[in-house]
């Protein structure tokens, strides 16, 4: 395989970045809130990569953007800005030119360019792999699929991964999209691309079906993690920087009895102002809601009089914030025509429905954990490398992480 030169950098979205000195990986463990990979690394015997890297590595704290859900995190990870940049404001949205509820999905919807087409221009090769198939689209966009150049492909649809479109032909069975294996995919094919192809930029994203279920520490977490900290052994091992962080954290929100502690918007509009009235959006929202019922901690509304319905619901038991869409664009750095008149944030431990009878909760086997508000901001990011300077003072986000695992590490 032939070396490519990497003296110089990229510059994008006014962010600069040096060019990889080794294979750059930065990975995003879906739902992993502080405290899983301690936990992991503190059983015995279990996670010794992560021991070695809390101790000697770099161990940070940092926040995702609110939403805390899967598409406007990931992408800010990769262009390395908010969504008031790039766009994504959730997984699923009205889309104003439609006046349809849609998936997040399609790469249309991006308002600027990844890291990765920039790289590829510098000459990186470069390998993007997600669990689901969702991200696959707009984590992908621009770059030229090919061998030796680039390949973005999904453990869900893995099958039918093709060089035409993936960049990659991989003959691999597809795990189960609930289990642990789609993740764990992802792991396997990135230490097989990386003794393969060694592309100077990888880009791994998981699922959350485990943090959904599994809260740090229980033994169905910590094989996750251990299993984890086995592939990023082998990466470390040949040579990589490695970054790991989240794209939003993860909390119980069930009650005493067990079930789900949910605000019902939809049905409190409807007492309110009149049935179809007002409209409740939920972006969390995606085509894998077995493991939390569409069930998160962020909502939005299309209503009249947005600032007499914030002043309603914000003493409301249950709710952190109530917004208009002005308000909640300046304070979550937003696109402002992505949002409702109303933007809704419920507390740590409540969730936002639309109707009760809306929503299907016997996938719900385990009391419910989910995530999108700002009690789910608080991620790791974690580097196998020591910060070249002091970290004090900062305000670490997750779309630091290209910028720590680039500049930043010795």
């Amino acid at each position: 395989m032939d070396t490519v030169s990497t003296i110089g950098d990229v510059t994008v979205n006014g962010r600069t970045y040096r060019l990889p000195r080794q294979p750059t990986v930065v990975v995003c463990i879906d739902g992993s809130e502080p405290g899983y990979i301690e936990a992991a690394a503190a059983a015995a015997g279990r996670a010794p990569w992560f021991v070695k890297v809390l101790k000697e590595g770099t161990n940070l704290l940092a926040d995702c953007v609110v939403p805390s859900f899967t598409n406007p995190n990931n992408l800010s990870i990769v262009t390395g800005r908010p969504p008031s940049v790039h766009g994504i404001s959730g997984n699923y949205f009205l889309d104003p030119e439609t006046g349809k509820e849609v998936m997040m999905n399609d790469p249309k919807f991006l308002r600027v360019e990844t890291l990765f087409p920039a790289f590829q221009r510098a000459g990186c090769r470069l390998a993007v792999i997600t669990a689901k198939d969702k991200l696959r689209g707009l984590l992908g966009k621009g770059l030229e699929l090919a061998p030796g150049k680039a390949c973005s492909f999904s453990s869900e649809k893995s099958d039918k991964a093709s060089l035409a479109e993936n960049g990659i032909d991989l003959g691999m069975a597809v795990p189960d999209v609930y289990s642990a294996g789609l993740s764990e995919f992802v792991f396997a094919a990135g230490v097989r691309l990386m003794e393969r192809d060694r592309p100077e930029i990888m880009y791994l994203s998981t699922t959350d079906y485990i943090q959904h279920k599994h809260a740090p520490g229980t033994p169905v977490a910590n094989d996750f993690y251990a299993m984890m900290d086995g592939y990023m052994a082998k990466l470390d091992a040949m040579g990589c920087t490695i970054v790991l962080t989240a794209d939003h954290g993860m909390n119980a929100k069930f009650g005493a009895d067990g079930q789900p502690d949910v605000i019902y918007l939809q049905d409190l509009f409807d007492r309110w102002v009149g049935k179809d009235k007002a409209r409740v959006i939920l972006p969390i929202t995606d085509p894998y809601v077995v493991h939390h019922g569409a069930l998160g901690s962020y909502a939005v509304v299309y209503c009249d009089k947005p600032e007499e319905w914030a002043a309603k619901l914000k003493p409301m038991p249950g709710i952190q914030e109530a917004l208009t869409k002005d308000e909640a664009a300046r304070r979550f750095e937003l696109p402002p025509d992505r949002l409702g008149d109303l933007v809704v944030v419920s507390t740590k431990h409540k969730v936002l429905g639309t109707s009760a009878a809306r929503h299907d909760l016997s996938g719900l086997t385990e009391p419910l954990r989910s995530h999108g508000g700002i009690s789910e901001q608080k991620v790791p990011l974690i580097c196998n490398r020591k910060l070249s300077g002091p970290a004090d003072g900062r305000h670490w986000r997750n779309f630091d992480a290209f910028d720590l695992a680039l500049n930043l590490v010795a």
